[in-house]
């Protein structure tokens, strides 16, 4: 089925024309960087519904790098990165209590 949009004009000016350039590799870049983001608090997610310890705290020391930096660079705002690590973080050490209690 076609797409119905219109189609975008060019712009006329070279500064316009520019702008457009830079939009397509800056729209790019972040798309790549949300998707790293969401792609590590998963796996963290993940490794913490299996139990593992060792691989989630691994992982989440991984994922608080990319978080702070996609934050960093407004492409979530930042009270949304300092609230998923503080969740994750939560998770993770709630791994480490059970077997503490176990032992």
């Amino acid at each position: 089925m076609a797409s119905t949009k219109p189609k975008k004009k060019n712009p006329r000016l070279a500064s316009g024309r520019k702008r457009v350039r830079q939009d397509i590799k800056i729209n790019a870049a972040n798309t790549s960087l949300r998707s790293q983001y969401r792609t590590s608090v998963k796996n963290v997610e993940k490794a913490v519904l299996t139990g593992d310890k060792a691989k989630a705290t691994e992982l989440f020391g991984k994922m608080q790098a990319i978080v702070d930096t996609v934050a960093d660079k407004g492409i979530f705002h930042k009270n949304k990165a300092a609230r998923d690590k503080s969740r994750l973080s939560a998770k993770v050490k709630a791994l480490a209590a059970p077997v503490a209690a176990a032992a």
